[in-house]
């Protein structure tokens, strides 16, 4: 394959039309929204005949047969790729150890998923030998800088980035763009989502003004409240950082990460909203609804205070923002953030117990915080007495006689 090291990322649709050879293998990251297809579509009006689409499967709403009937309308080869136990083992357990919350607002989520996507293309294109990952994040989306800073931390030597960067094209004239090639896509849709196993999430469309945005109900899937669902004691546990058991039963990340979104979001928790900067720190709206996340997260911290020093406890605390930062910014393959996650590993192998929540309608409240080598009193007076024996000890003794 040729050295693109030196030949500037895609960021318009006149660069694939100028510089792609139409008889080379070429691959899109493709959701089945309206973006994705239309790239395809375009890719096939200049000529590509050897286009892959590859649909990573990290728990995403669209289903695969959706998104098979678009690329067999568009004459394009599908490949859904199934990432999920994966994403959950090494990108959602790190994050829980690493307590990855947005400033304080809201956990991350496509920070974790788009470094793993990339990958997946990456391999595909090796075992391909493609010339180009092209992808469709516009500049008021930070997969951007996502997509594109994994894209070049992996080492890729094609072509890579987004058309959509330099050169967006207006939604209608994508949906009549499609309606005439055959492709009549779900067009009814009001927001831009993205999910996975970890996180639903809306933004743009109707929610694009932070002053104005109500969120209408029908949206919330996971967290969508159920009035009548009665009070419950849930327990989970955890093993050196890692989240083992629901109520006692052991069970894989991705099934329990599952489970626990359907038993806390019928209580109506885990719905988050909050500001998040671009890359030139411009900020936009997004809302999500991460029901497991509410708890695994409040849970783990619970757990970690009960294993952990407090100084040890501070100086992780500082890390674990580094830590986001770092992923956030399209460096989930860099030396700051892997050199944060060794600190982090440290301390999630002395993280093991449970947490028992009663969780309630709008609510949940601590009723156990349980760890094999704990940190905590569990009777202050006892404990008291003893240490001011020990420290009395040595002043007990009659005083030696002045010489």
């Amino acid at each position: 394959m040729a050295d693109y090291m030196h030949i500037p990322p895609i960021r318009s649709f006149h660069q694939i039309e100028s510089g792609i050879d139409p008889a080379v293998p070429i691959v899109t990251l493709f959701s089945g929204g309206l973006d994705s297809s239309y790239l395809l579509l375009r890719l096939r009006q200049v000529g590509l005949t050897d286009i892959h689409a590859v649909s990573v499967d990290l728990g995403e709403d669209e289903s695969s047969a959706y998104k098979q009937q678009i690329a067999d309308a568009l004459g394009v080869k599908l490949h859904v790729l199934d990432r999920r136990q994966e994403f959950a083992a090494s990108f959602v357990a790190p994050a829980i150890a690493a307590q990855a919350v947005y400033l304080g607002v809201h956990p991350v989520s496509s920070t974790l998923s788009r470094p793993l996507i990339a990958q997946s293309a990456v391999e595909l294109a090796a075992t391909l030998g493609a010339q180009a990952i092209i992808h469709t994040a516009n500049r008021s989306q930070n997969t951007l800088r996502r997509l594109n800073g994994a894209l070049s931390l992996l080492g890729y030597q094609g072509l890579y980035g987004s058309p959509y960067d330099l050169d967006p094209v207006d939604r209608e004239d994508k949906l009549r763009a499609l309606q005439a090639a055959g492709v009549d896509l779900l067009d009814g849709r009001v927001v831009s989502g993205d999910s996975n196993l970890w996180c639903r999430e809306f933004e743009s469309g109707i929610l694009d003004d932070p002053e104005v945005h109500a969120v209408p109900d029908s949206m919330y899937r996971w967290s969508a409240l159920d009035t009548q669902a009665a009070p419950r004691s849930l327990t989970v546990s955890f093993e050196a950082g890692r989240p083992v058991a629901v109520d006692g039963e052991r069970l894989p990340l991705v099934e329990l990460i599952a489970g626990l979104n359907d038993n806390v979001g019928q209580y109506g928790l885990g719905r988050y909203s909050g500001l998040e900067h671009l890359d030139h720190g411009e900020k936009v709206l997004e809302i999500r609804e991460m029901p497991a996340a509410w708890l695994l997260l409040g849970s783990y911290r619970h757990v970690e205070t009960a294993c952990l020093d407090a100084e040890l406890m501070r100086e992780k605390q500082h890390l674990e923002q580094i830590w986001v930062r770092e992923a956030l910014e399209g460096r989930w393959f860099g030396e700051l953030r892997l050199a944060a996650q060794q600190f982090i590993d440290t301390c999630a192998g002395q993280t093991t117990g449970s947490v028992t929540w009663q969780l309630h309608v709008g609510g949940g409240e601590t009723r156990a915080i349980v760890a094999p080598r704990p940190r905590y009193l569990r009777d202050r007076e006892r404990w008291e007495a003893q240490s001011i024996a020990l420290e009395a000890a040595p002043y007990s003794a009659p005083l030696p006689p002045l010489v």
